[in-house]
Formats: C-alpha cells, structure tokens, sequence
C-alpha cells in the first residue's frame, strides 16, 4: 500500500509539472467555461447559459485528464523505457496501473474544484442537492474508470506519436459530439443514440439532468458508465505491452 501511495504522489506530482498537461486539463476547460458561457457561439438548452455549460465542462475535465493526459503521458513513458523499468520494481504491474488511476482521480478532483469555484463565480446555480452531488461523484468517478481504461489500451497498443495523434483526435470528436458544449437535443437521432453509447456522452448526460434540471439519469446513463468503468480497464489491463 505504502508503495502504491508514493507512486500515485508521484504521478500526481509529475502530472501537475508539466505544462502541456496544465494547459489541456485547467486553462483550456476554464477559457471553454467563460467563453461558451458568456457567448452565443453554440446553441443552449434555455436559461442561463452557464447552468448548461459547467456540467459539461466537468465532464470534459474527465475526458482531457482520464483519457488524453492519461494516454499521451503513459504512451510516452512506455516509448522511452520507462514503465518496463517500473514493471520489474517492487511495485509490479497491477500496483503503476493503479497508481495512475488513483492520481488521475486526485487530479480530477483539483479540476473540478477549481472550475466548479469558477462556475459559481459566473453565476451558475446547480441542482441536485446533496443526493444530486453523491450520483455527481459516482458518474465523474465511473466515467472516469471507463476513460482511462481507453486511454490505457491507446497507450499500450501503440506507438506513441500514433497515440498522440489518436488521443487528440479523439478528444476533439468527444467534446462535439458527446453533449458537452453541443446539446444532444440539437444533433440527428441516431447521434444522440451513439453518443450516450460512449462513456464520455453518457457522463455528460447525467451531469446534465442532475446539475442543470435536478433530475435523475436515465438507465441507459448509469447502463453505458458502468459497463465501460468495468470493461475498458479489463480490456487494457489484458492487452496493455509494456515494451
């Protein structure tokens, strides 16, 4: 466990030291936040434009820190040699695959901290109450375990240029096309029906419900989190090549 806690201290620590990391994670949500917010640049649901876009700038903060941070680092750290060193160490496979996971979650909880504080700054006034914020935590918390397990197997199934380029490709079809800044209402059905089949869309949904409307997510919601928060770690604990 001590080993477990040190690395994930660790991760937390490097993640936080790198720049491009603190642009794609902090500055970027929160430039997303205050322009979409004060902006007519995307469609909205009626109402304040702020109580639609910090539900989904949260979820977004699951995507850019879970599935592309996560990913790029993971995929460059195994290019230069580095988890196959860490593989052979005291703290073995399952331990570093957990102690990325585990600082991806403190990390999430410093960005949703911040940009939340900064929602309520531009006047956003969420929904839920206190039941409304524990489903909040179990869908960052599943959505998360399902974005890293697909960061994860990107990581460890290919080259780390490729991944880069196929993590950032996907983050930008994610934050169009899962409901974060985009309602689904406004997009053709069978998109909408595609969307809450991922786990960042499903995410985004929910958070939406409860936060903007005060409402409970659909089963589907709680159907598609769950399966790709079980799934998508086993797949990428299975397949993942430290060489």
């Amino acid at each position: 466990m001590k080993a477990l806690i040190a690395q994930t201290l660790a991760e937390v620590r490097m993640t936080l030291r790198r720049g491009e990391t603190v642009l794609l994670t902090l500055i970027i949500p929160a430039l997303l936040l205050v322009f979409l917010s004060k902006t007519s640049f995307t469609t909205s649901t009626g109402g304040p434009r702020i109580d639609f876009m910090a539900p989904g700038i949260i979820a977004l903060c699951v995507i850019s820190t879970s599935l592309v941070a996560l990913s790029i680092a993971t995929g460059f750290e195994r290019s230069y040699g580095v988890l196959r060193r860490l593989r052979v160490t005291p703290l073995g496979q399952r331990r570093l695959l957990g102690s990325k996971i585990a600082s991806v979650l403190v990390t999430q909880a410093i960005q949703v901290s911040l940009l939340g504080a900064l929602a309520l700054v531009l006047g956003w006034k969420p929904h839920g109450g206190l039941g409304g914020a524990l489903l909040t935590v179990l869908l960052l918390v599943g959505g998360s375990a399902g974005c890293a397990g697909i960061g994860l197997f990107l990581a460890g199934r290919l080259r780390a240029e490729v991944n880069l380029a196929a993590a950032n490709s996907l983050y930008l079809v994610l934050l169009l096309g899962s409901g974060i800044v985009v309602p689904l209402r406004t997009m053709p059905g069978f998109i909408r029906h595609l969307a809450i089949l991922a786990p960042s869309g499903a995410m985004a949904e929910g958070l939406h419900r409860i936060l903007q409307l005060g409402l409970l997510p659909t089963w589907r919601d709680w159907m598609s989190v769950i399966a790709w928060a079980v799934l998508a770690p086993l797949l990428a604990a299975r397949t993942f090549r430290f060489d």
